[in-house]
């Protein structure tokens, strides 16, 4: 009897796994195409370099956005671009081996950035800062080389929302990671087709594809920068609070300017009663309307998560 029960149990769960990994694939492909349609990040004609780092992130991008290729209505042309920053040990092998057997057309790019970095910064000091400038650099001179009208990024939404927090937290500033933008020099438009994505999508669809990954020995080794603190606080909160990670998200993309404090995105000084009803301008007076505790949904629920409201929200702020 065990014979026969155990070999069933590995089909069961093999069976299992693989309808998973379905619904993450239709996942990733819907809310990728979605971001691209919402931000019209990719158009016809467009040929789109994807920036490979080697982490899982960058896989993930790469595969799909080749898996929308072949579907979407449109036509553009992909090309895998690595940076080979010579950091000692890197395993230069392992990106063009694996987007060879892919079929994928590719550039590795050689430009030893780790010394420089390594002369110019202080040991024990984040050396963030100046390797993402050098590499956004050299990527520009590659895109520009290659022909590339796009340069997607493998950011995805929790890089988004840390972005914001460390603004908030450290800059004094409300400033994200945005989808899609224009350089500076106004040359090339950067953009990020994951960033409706969460990390944790990336991460399982990485583990079931097996991608190759190349850790990074050079910053990503860096103990108790902020920008890992932060994300390690956003996944405590995730974990805690089902569905709060999406209400900061959406938060980003429905701001109220007259409700915060930017003159130059709000006139105050030139407010003036006009005895003309504006809708929704006054709220001053209102109850908040959120809810105090999140809690777990029934399994059912498509959203993820069930909201509780447990104040009165008839308790006015002058009540």
């Amino acid at each position: 009897m065990n014979t026969i029960a155990e070999p069933a149990s590995r089909v069961s769960s093999a069976d299992k796994a693989r309808r998973e990994a379905i619904k993450l694939e239709k996942r990733l492909c819907r809310e990728v195409a979605r971001a691209i349609t919402d931000f019209n990040m990719i158009e016809d004609g467009d040929k789109v370099m994807v920036c490979m780092s080697g982490g899982k992130d960058s896989y993930t991008l790469l595969d799909i956005l080749r898996k929308l290729q072949k579907r979407a209505p449109i036509r553009f042309e992909i090309v895998a671009v690595n940076l080979d920053q010579k950091q000692p040990g890197f395993p230069d092998h392992i990106l063009p081996d694996y987007l060879r057997a892919q079929g994928v057309d590719f550039h590795i790019e050689t430009q030893d950035t780790y010394s420089i970095v390594k002369r110019v910064i202080p040991e024990g000091k984040t050396t963030c800062g100046l390797c993402s400038r050098l590499r956004r650099a050299i990527l520009y001179s590659v895109a520009d080389r290659l022909g590339c009208t796009k340069i997607a990024l493998g950011h995805h939404r929790d890089d988004i929302l840390q972005t914001l927090l460390l603004n908030m937290f450290f800059g004094g500033r409300m400033k994200g990671m945005p989808p899609k933008l224009v350089s500076d020099d106004g040359k090339h438009v950067v953009i990020r087709p994951l960033a409706y994505i969460p990390e944790k999508d990336t991460r399982q669809w990485a583990e079931y594809q097996q991608f190759p990954i190349i850790p990074c020995n050079l910053c990503g080794s860096q103990d108790n920068l902020q920008r890992q603190i932060v994300g390690d606080m956003l996944r405590e909160w995730d974990k805690k609070y089902p569905g709060r990670l999406e209400s900061m998200f959406r938060a980003m993309g429905n701001i109220v300017t007259t409700h915060m404090m930017d003159p130059q995105l709000h006139d105050f000084k030139g407010a003036r009663a006009t005895g003309v009803a504006e809708p929704g301008g006054d709220m001053a007076f209102d109850p908040d309307s959120f809810p105090e505790k999140f809690v777990p949904a029934a399994s059912g629920d498509t959203l993820g998560i069930t909201i509780q409201l447990q104040t009165d929200l008839a308790r006015s702020a002058c009540g």
